[in-house]
């Protein structure tokens, strides 16, 4: 018989779920969808079904549920256990991590998807061995995970980590947050196929952007220098500010591999002056690395 731990991400479409052993092996995984358009109270609904259905299935099969970690977007207040406010699911004030325990009748955890994600990368992915690492997620947006010592940094109101938020291009698009110019306005994934779709009136995804570049064309080659000279601002900035050893780049953004880790290596290089260097690497998790972060908050609760 297995200790297990009840591990769920739960994502504005998906939920990626898990059954973790205590060493971060998962046993089972699943995913459901989130169907955010339900609304709020449907998305609980959901996730208090989908973990008790992972608890009895651990039960079932001779195993014993010790606890359960639950990962969420937004503004989240771990030490109180509330997702505060999320665009992606419509939470507001849910006290999720109370709500889970008392259905389950085991120790919850409530943590940021991205500070999750940073604490797997840290303990068990590409941040291995180093006592202080930066995660940082680009995607749809961006933001960071500042992981000391194997403990992601919540800040006093649970909003560390918003890297995607500093102001790289004074002159620059405007945010969804309301001002122009931010890191996440510029470098994000989204960001990327907005630019090309601006200059070349053609709809693309970062990822085309990506191959067009790196088949020579031109105005492609531009938008993806932008992006890269843009996000070496943000991390430059985030060396300052935190002196980590190891950046782990994550998100859907680092599927392209050496052609943006390599100018982005360059790049950041280029930037320090007094400041150690650290090491810039691509994250080793994928899209588990939220759920096995649930699944250590859970573990570490």
């Amino acid at each position: 018989m297995t200790d297990l731990v009840v591990a769920l991400d739960v994502g504005g479409t998906g939920m990626k779920c898990a059954l973790v052993r205590p060493d971060g092996t998962p046993v089972h995984t699943e995913r459901h969808p989130t169907d955010a358009g339900r609304g709020p109270d449907a998305v609980v609904d959901t996730i208090l079904e989908v973990a008790e259905g992972l608890a009895g299935k651990a039960r079932a099969e001779g195993h014993t549920p010790v606890a359960v970690g639950v990962a969420v977007p937004g503004v989240v207040d771990e030490a109180a256990g509330v997702a505060v406010w999320s665009a992606n699911v419509g939470f507001r004030d849910v006290p999720l991590r109370d709500l889970v325990g008392a259905r389950l009748g085991l120790p919850a955890a409530l943590g940021h998807d991205v500070r999750a994600g940073g604490l797997a990368e840290a303990r068990l992915g590409a941040g291995r061995h180093a006592g202080h690492v930066l995660f940082v997620a680009i995607g749809t947006g961006i933001a960071a995970a500042h992981v000391v010592d194997g403990s992601a940094v919540t800040g006093a109101h649970g909003a560390a980590g918003e890297i995607g938020h500093i102001l790289v291009r004074p002159d620059g698009p405007r945010c969804g947050c309301g001002r122009p110019g931010c890191l996440e306005a510029v470098a994000s994934a989204s960001a990327i196929g907005r630019r090309y779709t601006e200059l070349a009136g053609v709809t693309v995804t970062a990822a085309e952007v990506a191959e067009r570049a790196a088949a020579g064309e031109e105005r492609a080659g531009r938008v993806w220098r932008e992006a890269v000279e843009a996000l070496a601002d943000g991390l430059a900035t985030g060396q300052a500010l935190f002196d980590v050893e190891t950046i782990v780049v994550g998100g859907g953004l680092v599927r392209a591999g050496a052609q943006l880790l390599d100018p982005l290596r360059a790049a950041v290089h280029e930037r320090m002056t007094f400041h150690r260097e650290p090491r810039l690497v691509a994250a080793a998790l994928g899209d588990e690395a939220g759920c096995l972060g649930a699944a250590l908050l859970a573990l570490d609760s």
